[in-house]
């Protein structure tokens, strides 16, 4: 396995560096100049040539990217044109949020997904099939920014006087604070140091901390705003895993092993859960690991929506500030946290059936 691992690593580097080279030449594609994104349309021509010179724009395409490569090999993701701020402090500030909402939402998909699957799969073209595929499809098709304006019209205003109400927007309550794990713990992290870096994205993501640090409080403030933007976001993953369950179990179920687990007189439950589920698991494990990328392509729209400073949020941001390095610095997180996720997903395969032989 760990030969497989180590190829599959190495096997991943031109993926990123083909993700490097399509970023950076996407970001300086996009129409517009960053001096007037940023500084506004009044911005003079001396102005606009002394912003291009500082952030290093007046070079040549092919020179920006092998400084950028050079700085990137040395763990320097470069500057946020924007906020003269190094991008991985940002990074730490706004990953948090977003892998909180993708978790949040693919666990809900998950959760009701694989269930309606199952019993789609064991009511075949029953009224509890035909309504879930219906649901399903109506899932696939449904638009996440209408949905999550939807659901916050419906639970913020409408619901406002009820036990029923959500908040629409925000990870936390106004007077409501996480202190960091480690400040609770008294430790001495040097600023900037990997250590420090590290604890702090850990406890920026709010629910994590919460139950390091035992603040209930704060645990039940934040998973309250969670709901709404974690139940737009698994609408389209919850509606596709809901499809695959159903179609990989009932592959299973009619094989023949099946017949003879029953003519052994085990119980339904037995037969389902031991022997059908199981050996159904690997598509839908494969559907779950894609899945988060359409988890995370939907969240920029979630974030945006509910007004959550996360990777999505900052992304359409600096798109439309021509932020190149945040665009870029963002871009190579996501895809190295996606290309993990599938690793993970491939190692889980000789686990999940013994007979795979990853080396």
């Amino acid at each position: 396995m760990l030969k497989y691992a180590t190829r599959r690593v190495l096997a991943s580097l031109p993926v990123l560096f083909g993700v490097l080279v399509v970023t950076f030449a996407l970001a300086r594609a996009i129409p517009g100049d960053p001096c007037k994104a940023i500084l506004g349309e009044k911005a003079t021509v001396e102005v606009c040539e002394r912003f291009t010179r500082e952030k290093g724009l007046d070079k040549p395409v092919m020179v920006q990217f092998g400084i950028y490569l050079n700085e990137l090999a040395h763990g320097d993701f470069g500057k946020s044109i924007r906020f003269n701020r190094s991008v991985v402090e940002i990074l730490i500030e706004r990953l948090p949020t977003t892998i909180e909402l993708g978790f949040a939402g693919l666990l809900i998909a998950c959760l009701v997904g694989i269930p309606l699957g199952i019993a789609s799969a064991l009511r075949h073209n029953s009224a509890v099939d035909v309504a879930t595929m219906v649901g399903a499809n109506v899932g696939v098709s449904m638009p996440v920014f209408w949905l999550g304006l939807m659901l916050a019209y419906v639970f913020a205003l409408l619901l406002k006087d009820t036990p029923f109400w959500l908040p629409p927007s925000g990870r936390l309550s106004a007077g409501v604070v996480a202190t960091p794990f480690y400040e609770v713990f008294g430790w001495e992290l040097a600023e900037d140091s990997f250590a420090f870096n590290l604890s702090e994205l850990f406890a920026n993501m709010f629910i994590l901390n919460s139950l390091i640090t035992s603040n209930w409080a704060v645990l039940r403030d934040a998973v309250t705003h969670l709901i709404l933007p974690s139940a737009a976001l698994s609408t389209i993953p919850m509606a596709i895993i809901a499809r695959m369950t159903r179609s990989s179990m009932l592959q299973v179920l009619g094989l023949d092993y099946m017949r003879t687990a029953r003519a052994k007189g085990l119980t339904e439950r037995m037969v389902v859960i031991r022997h059908a589920f199981r050996n159904a698991l690997l598509p839908i494990v494969t559907i779950v690991g894609l899945q988060l990328g359409v988890v995370f392509s939907g969240a920029i729209l979630t974030e945006t929506i509910f007004s959550l400073a996360g990777v999505g949020r900052s992304l359409f941001e600096a798109i439309t500030a021509r932020d190149f390095p945040i665009i870029q610095g963002f871009t190579v997180a996501i895809a190295f946290g996606y290309i993990g996720v599938n690793l993970v997903v491939d190692l889980s395969y000789t686990f999940l059936d013994p007979r795979i032989r990853l080396d």
